[in-house]
């Protein structure tokens, strides 16, 4: 099965190259991140507070989420656009650190990559928990200012509070105590900064191709 982990924290492009990658590769793209707004926004829906780890973990069961290429519902609700605004973004750290919630949807992700048989997933935790035998594990970063602005180009603001908000998002990420943001030991990091998306579409996929190449020799 091919799986191909992209990790890396928020404005570093891991959505736009994960997808555009998975088109080249000819497998489905999976998004966790949109899995873990898309509780976010159902938690906000019904009033719970985002660090209640029994009421939203029991929300995560309950609630039907679905993706498709640019496109998730919850509970039949379209709220693509929705999950991305600034009322989320400041609540879905808190709701990503939550073990229990972490855990279903850690299921709830293998399963969706299982039954297509592999894909491109991105994420904070794929290739150090989700799939740590992924075919090929990549880091994707940029430096701060970078990110920054890409967000900004991305869905607008100002580029200063999106870099604090962008700070704040990687300390809690990576100081959470369930699968922290981190590299894995056998992961890829490549630096966004400086190249293009094609460029950096073109390099992940000849790393792909060459791990499968020297899997299938040994």
């Amino acid at each position: 099965m091919r799986v191909v982990a992209i990790d890396g924290p928020a404005g570093a492009g891991k959505s736009t190259i994960a997808q555009l990658l998975a088109a080249r590769l000819g497998v489905p793209y999976l998004d966790t991140g949109a899995m873990y707004r898309a509780v976010t926004f159902a938690a906000l829906r019904d009033g719970i507070d985002p660090r209640d780890e029994e009421g939203v973990a029991a929300l995560a069961r309950a609630t039907n989420i679905e993706l498709a290429p640019g496109r998730v519902t919850v509970d039949g609700i379209d709220v693509t656009g929705e999950i991305r605004t600034a009322r989320i973004n400041s609540a879905v750290s808190h709701v990503a650190a939550l073990s229990a919630v972490r855990s279903i949807m850690r299921a709830a992700q293998r399963e969706w990559v299982v039954a297509r048989g592999g894909g491109v997933v991105e994420g904070r935790d794929i290739g150090t928990v989700v799939f740590p035998d992924a075919t090929l594990k990549v880091y994707l970063t940029a430096r701060p200012d970078v990110r920054a602005r890409r967000r900004v180009a991305e869905s607008g603001g100002d580029v200063d509070e999106i870099a604090r908000s962008i700070a704040e998002r990687d300390r809690l990420d990576s100081t959470r105590s369930d699968s922290p943001l981190a590299t894995a030991d056998d992961s890829l990091q490549v630096d966004t900064s400086d190249m293009t998306i094609e460029e950096v579409v073109d390099e992940l996929q000849r790393l792909v191709l060459e791990k499968e190449r020297s899997d299938v020799g040994r």
